[in-house]
């Protein structure tokens, strides 16, 4: 079975002759660098590494057997407001500033933090125009992965979500406010994401659509205890929007939809299903109410996992047989009758030793052992 017929399988709830493997193809299953040199070291590797589009070594990806691979990127949007500042600090499309304090990239300045309904009205918006070079190399990139019909092909996600750009924009603690004390301005702010959202995916999946098996989103819903909003205020004033996008990617790239939200989200799952997300990356199962079990007993018939295998404890400070252990009871429990693509729960970090990150492929690869 090759790995389209196998994620196919999967999609229909039917059980493949393995799970999917999805380890380092896309933007949210990486690998930072430090972690691909230290796995590469163990594996014997020598020599320049292959770059994959999402900067993971190709020799890794072909050595685990990764299903997948991935094209495109979030979109650099034109804006009057962006800016380089120095090496380590630079304004975004959006206004957002960033510094990079003690080796990460952190926001530094909300552009609207304060602001009011009529300030979102004379915001600088960026512009909603894709740089024509990059939109032909992910062309042909898409065209090639296609034509040699070996892997299934992601489309990135090309936008923001609507609630983390809101909270980057605002500040979480303005934007989480504003949805119980100024809704209005919530609906105002969401209106002209939305806009812009809609504008480039026209754009970008009018190009990339025919060559998609399912595109990626990502927008992080949820706390380690529970989601940021209650059900009632996600279907009032998240839901509108988030199947807004939905639909019109759809209709324009017919691909599946795979949705990235970590930490606790299960109260909200029935209402993300019904906005027309397919697929659920990363299922953060240390997170509260979000037990293997207990998700697919509710959304296994109507939703694939995608990830599941635990980057916080697990990975980082578990011995190699207790992950080939607990990935064989993820595949156990939300594989059953498909219905799962075995991935880390999201980017490996480099406190992951590469024990661990081979006896995950070991898990996957040797399930009779």
């Amino acid at each position: 079975m090759n790995s389209i017929e196998r994620f196919e399988r999967c999609m229909n709830h039917q059980d493949p002759d393995r799970p999917p493997l999805d380890l380092g193809a896309t933007s949210l299953t990486g690998m930072r660098p430090a972690c691909q040199r230290r796995l590469a070291d163990t594996l014997g590797f020598a020599g320049v590494p292959q770059v994959s589009n999402n900067g993971v070594d190709e020799r890794i990806l072909t050595w685990a057997g990764t299903d997948f691979r991935s094209v495109g990127a979030i979109v650099d949007l034109p804006s009057s407001s962006k800016r380089r500042i120095s090496d380590a600090c630079y304004v975004d499309g959006w206004g957002i500033r960033r510094e990079k304090l003690d080796g990460e990239w952190q926001i530094t300045h909300s552009p609207l933090k304060g602001a009011s309904r009529k300030e979102l009205k004379t915001f600088d918006w960026p512009e909603p125009r894709i740089d024509e070079t990059f939109l032909r190399k992910w062309e042909r990139d898409a065209k090639a992965l296609q034509q040699a019909n070996r892997h299934v092909v992601v489309g990135e996600h090309p936008v923001y979500g609507i609630l983390e750009l809101g909270c980057w924009m605002c500040g979480y603690d303005d934007f989480l406010l504003k949805f119980a004390v100024d809704p209005d301005f919530i609906r105002t702010f969401f209106e002209q994401v939305l806009s812009i959202q809609l504008a480039i995916i026209e754009i970008y999946y009018g190009v990339l659509g025919p060559y998609l098996h399912l595109t990626t989103s990502g927008d992080d819903f949820g706390t380690q205890m529970g989601p940021f909003m209650s059900p009632e205020m996600f279907d009032q004033l998240i839901a509108p929007f988030f199947a807004a996008r939905i639909s019109r990617t759809k209709q324009i790239a017919k691909c599946y939809y795979w949705h990235h939200s970590c930490g606790s989200i299960g109260k909200l799952l029935s209402q993300i299903i019904a906005c027309g997300v397919d697929i659920l990356n990363p299922v953060q199962t240390s997170a509260a109410g979000m037990s293997p079990e207990k998700l697919k007993a509710a959304h296994g018939d109507s939703l694939v996992f995608w990830g599941a295998v635990d980057v916080q404890q697990l990975l980082p400070h578990a011995t190699p047989e207790t992950v080939r252990r607990e990935v064989r009871s993820l595949i156990d429990v939300l594989g059953k009758d498909g219905g799962y693509v075995v991935a880390p729960a999201h980017e490996m970090q480099v406190d992951i030793p590469p024990e661990n990150i081979i006896a995950l492929v070991q898990a996957v690869h040797n399930l009779s052992s």
